[in-house]
């Protein structure tokens, strides 16, 4: 049997250095400029400087990041479609 896994969707910044996101279901890539997660809004990709994940709880939907946060953008064409949203990252 399935488990339902669906999670509330809520960013929570602070001062552009804090950052808190539910509804996360999966975390595409990251590194210090950037990173991109599935949630359950569509696709989210946080662009920035130094930036760290604290905390990441799957089984709650959870992550938790630092740093300095320049961009939060939804990818709309890529909702729900990775290929797509990588073959733009990497065009």
């Amino acid at each position: 049997m399935q488990e339902d896994k669906s999670f509330k969707h809520n960013i929570v910044m602070e001062n552009r250095e804090k950052v808190a996101v539910t509804g996360v279901l999966d975390v595409i890539s990251f590194d210090e400029d950037v990173i991109v997660i599935e949630t359950e809004m569509g696709i989210l990709i946080i662009k920035g400087e130094n930036l760290h994940v604290n905390s990441l709880n799957l089984e709650k939907g959870n992550m938790d990041i630092d740093g300095s946060v320049f961009c939060l953008n939804y990818d709309e064409k890529g909702h729900g479609e990775r290929n797509s949203l990588f073959g733009r990252i990497f065009k």
